[in-house]
């Protein structure tokens, strides 16, 4: 297929792209730009053809002769959302609808969307809570609120020409070469490569859902290559069941495959929500897809790598790995104006 992929330069993007093209795929990449500095390693062999192009501004032509768009450009995080919530809705939101309409008029048959599963918001605080596809949703932030908007207002241009498809993606961690380390393990590993230790404030007692930064491109793949009818307009939780992890077992398995890492644990703190995933739909009825990976090969992959590239604090601190550190310093130098578009 010729596929659209927005956000091709970033995190997931780098990823993916390559792995599109190895299944032989012809991968385009639309993605402003803003990330491009965050390299950290030389870890992909084929990059797709970029084109620096901020999704509010794409045209209808250069949608044409696209049989799919894997939809990742957002800002893609609760910090940087909170940054101006009504440029927020404007990108995440309004942007992602225009794009999906456009796309459906110029004929494209498919339209993959990253969504997340923040989508639920706080689950109960004494009993564990398995969110199924299924589940109440209640997102407590700009950026979450506009993945549910985003499927919602999608959902209404599936019909028997254009389907959707949902995403909703546990927390990204793991590998790539535009790495993050606004990403909690991400952050955590790097802290304890560096320093030897991991002191957690809290008893590490609630649970969250995971997920690898390459299965989460899996996902998107195996959406892109799965018969019409298996995804059309369908939501499916990214990850599975060994991604539900309380925090203080990720610090443990953080300082097991660190030689030499001290792991504190604090006292009981004042958030005992316990939100937990459920991802058997996925496994189920996604044709293709199970997830190859866990905390642990993800931890040993990031500590490998640290290692043979000499990984120091520069790196860990640089702007580049850090989403709202890069914009603000966007921001600053006058490269970027307030509503975000490039000077």
């Amino acid at each position: 297929m010729k596929v659209l992929l927005t956000g091709g330069e970033g995190y997931i993007g780098t990823l993916l792209g390559q792995r599109l093209m190895q299944a032989g795929h012809d991968v385009v990449s639309y993605d402003t730009g803003f990330h491009r500095v965050g390299w950290l390693y030389d870890g992909v062999d084929q990059t797709p053809q970029w084109t620096k192009l901020d999704t509010r501004l794409v045209s209808p032509d250069q949608l044409k002769g696209f049989d799919a768009v894997i939809h990742l450009a957002d800002l893609s995080n609760d910090p940087l959302g909170n940054l101006n919530a009504e440029l927020t809705y404007d990108i995440n939101h309004a942007a992602t609808i225009r794009l999906a309409e456009m796309a459906k008029e110029a004929g494209v048959h498919r339209f993959i969307y990253s969504s997340s599963c923040s989508v639920y918001g706080a689950s109960g605080d004494e009993e564990e809570v398995f969110a199924t596809e299924e589940s109440p949703t209640g997102p407590l932030t700009a950026y979450a609120k506009c993945k549910l908007l985003c499927e919602e207002d999608l959902s209404k241009l599936a019909d028997d020409n254009f389907s959707t498809v949902y995403l909703r993606n546990g927390t990204a961690y793991g590998l790539s070469p535009r790495m993050r380390f606004d990403l909690a393990i991400n952050d955590l590993t790097a802290q304890a490569f560096l320093t030897k230790k991991l002191v957690l404030e809290s008893d590490g007692t609630p649970w969250r859902p995971f997920v690898h930064v390459a299965d989460i491109g899996k996902a998107m793949w195996c959406s892109l290559e799965a018969p019409a009818e298996a995804i059309h307009d369908q939501v499916f939780n990214v990850g599975d069941d060994r991604g539900n992890y309380q925090v203080k077992d990720i610090c443990e398995i953080i300082g097991s495959e660190i030689d030499g890492c001290e792991v504190v644990i604090g006292e009981k703190g004042g958030d005992n929500r316990n939100y937990k995933v459920n991802f058997e739909k996925i496994t189920n009825n996604l044709p293709g897809f199970s997830c190859d990976h866990d905390v642990r090969s993800g931890v040993k992959e990031m500590v490998d790598t640290f290692t043979k590239i000499n990984f120091d604090e520069s790196q860990q601190t640089h702007r580049g790995h850090r989403r709202i550190k890069q914009i603000q310093h966007l921001l600053d130098t006058n490269q970027v104006n307030n509503d975000f578009y490039w000077s």
